[in-house]
C-alpha cells in the first residue's frame, strides 16, 4: 500500500517536473518572464516610487547673477537643473523629459541687479508632478529675490557690496532652519507610509505575471490532450488522479517559479524588500494555488490552444486590473474597492501591503490567507472535477 501511495506521488511529480521543464523550455517566455517584469517595476517605480525624482526643470537664457543663483536654490531643493537652449527645453517638455521650462530674458536679469521686480517666463510639463515643481520654482525665485534684496539694503547704507553679500552668508550659517515635523497626515498616506520606490510596482507586477504564467499552462493542457499526450500518459502506468494531481502540480510550480524569480530578482536589482519572507513566501504559494486552479479549470472548458491564450490573458488582466496590480486598491472609489473582493489579487494585494509596509507576520495575514486558500479549494475541485469529466469524455 505504502509503494504504491509513493509510486502515485512520483508519477504525479513526475507530470508536473514535465510541465515545468515545458514552461521554461519556450523560448518565448524568455522576454515575458525573465525580462518584462522587470522593465514594469523599473518604470512605475521611477515614476511614481516614494524615492523618484523631485522635478526637472531646465533653466534658459541669459546669464548672470538671476540665473547662477535660481539654479543653485534649486539644486538644494534636490531638483534636477539642465540649461539647454529655450526651443530645445520646449521640445523635452513637450515630450515629457522636463517637469517645467524656465527662460530668464536680458531685461529680468538687469532688473534683478537693479533690485527691481522680475518677470519670468515659466511654462509648465503635463506629468503629475509638474505643479508641485512650478511651485518650486517660485519658491527659489523669492528666494532670490529676497536675497538680492538684503543685499541692495546693505550697499544703499554704505557697505561694499562684496562685505554685504559676506555678511549675510555668515548671518545664515548661524541661523539654524526649523525642523518640520509632521505629526497627523490624510489616510492615504498613511497607507502608503513606509513603501519603498520600487516595491509597490514589485508586488503588482509578482500577482499580474504569476496569475498570467498559470493561465498560460491551459493552452499547453489543450494542445495535450488534442495531440493524443493525455492518452498515452494514462495508457501507462498513470492514473487519472496522478494525472490530474500531477497537472495542478505543475501548474503551481509554474507559478512559484514566476513569483520567486520576481522577488529575487527585484530584491537584488532594486533593493525590493518583502518583508517578513516566511509569510510572503505564504501568501505566493496559496496565491499560485488559486492560479492554478483557474488555469485547469479554464483549460478543460475550452477546446481551442488560441482561444484558451486569449482567454488566459485577457481574463489575468481584467482580474489584475480589478485587484490592484494596475492601479493601486487604495485610490479606488468604495464601490470599486468593494467589486475588486471578488478577486484573489485584492486579497494577495492586501497581505503584501500588510507585510510590506506595516511589517506583519503570519497571524497579520491569516484572514487574507483564509480567503484565498477557500477561493483555491473551489477552483481546485472544479478544475480537478472538469479535468475528470474530459478525461472520461476523450477515452
Amino acid at each position: 500500500m505504502n509503494g504504491g501511495a509513493a509510486g502515485g506521488l512520483r508519477n504525479a511529480l513526475t507530470v508536473a517536473g514535465v510541465e515545468l521543464r515545458l514552461f521554461l523550455r519556450d523560448r518565448s517566455n524568455i522576454f515575458f518572464v525573465f525580462v518584462f517584469p522587470l522593465l514594469l517595476v523599473l518604470m512605475i517605480g521611477a515614476q511614481f516610487g516614494d524615492s523618484a525624482t523631485a522635478g526637472r526643470v531646465a533653466v534658459a537664457g541669459a546669464d548672470g547673477g538671476l540665473r547662477t543663483q535660481l539654479v543653485a536654490e534649486l539644486e538644494d531643493e534636490d531638483v534636477v537643473v539642465s540649461d539647454p537652449e529655450w526651443d530645445a527645453a520646449l521640445e523635452l517638455l513637450a515630450r515629457g523629459r522636463l517637469d517645467v521650462a524656465v527662460r530668464v530674458s536680458e531685461a529680468a536679469s538687469a532688473a534683478h541687479d537693479a533690485g527691481e521686480p522680475v518677470v519670468l517666463e515659466v511654462v509648465r510639463g503635463s506629468a503629475a508632478t509638474a505643479q508641485v515643481v512650478e511651485q518650486q520654482v517660485r519658491t527659489a525665485t523669492e528666494a532670490v529675490r529676497s536675497s538680492r534684496g538684503q543685499v541692495l539694503a546693505l550697499t544703499d547704507r554704505g557697505v561694499p557690496a562684496d562685505r554685504a553679500a559676506a555678511a549675510l552668508d555668515t548671518a545664515r550659517e548661524g541661523v539654524e532652519p526649523p525642523d518640520l515635523e509632521v505629526t497627523n497626515v490624510d489616510e492615504l498616506s498613511q497607507q502608503f507610509e513606509g513603501l519603498g520606490q520600487f516595491d509597490l510596482g514589485a508586488s503588482g507586477q509578482l500577482l499580474l505575471f504569476t496569475f498570467l504564467a498559470c493561465l498560460s499552462g491551459s493552452a499547453t493542457l489543450i494542445q495535450a490532450r488534442r495531440l493524443g499526450v493525455v492518452a498515452r500518459m494514462l495508457a501507462g502506468p498513470v492514473s487519472t488522479a496522478q494525472l490530474i494531481a500531477g497537472q495542478t502540480l505543475g501548474r503551481w510550480a509554474i507559478g512559484l517559479f514566476q513569483g520567486a524569480y520576481i522577488m529575487v530578482a527585484t530584491s537584488v536589482l532594486f533593493g525590493v524588500s518583502w518583508g517578513n519572507l516566511a509569510p510572503s513566501l505564504l501568501v505566493l504559494a496559496v496565491f499560485s494555488l488559486v492560479a492554478a486552479g483557474a488555469a485547469i479549470l479554464l483549460g478543460t472548458l475550452l477546446g481551442n490552444e488560441g482561444a484558451a491564450s486569449g482567454a488566459g490573458v485577457g481574463l489575468g488582466l481584467v482580474l489584475a486590473a480589478l485587484g490592484g496590480s494596475m492601479l493601486p486598491r487604495e485610490l479606488f472609489p468604495d464601490t470599486m474597492r468593494t467589486v475588486s473582493n471578488v478577486t484573489p489579487h485584492a486579497w494577495a494585494y492586501e497581505a503584501f501591503a500588510e507585510i510590506q509596509r506595516r511589517g506583519g507576520g503570519l497571524v497579520d495575514v491569516l484572514p487574507q490567507l483564509g480567503v484565498l486558500a477557500g477561493m483555491a479549494t473551489v477552483l481546485l475541485l472544479l478544475g480537478a472535477w472538469s479535468l475528470r469529466r474530459s478525461l472520461a469524455r476523450a477515452m
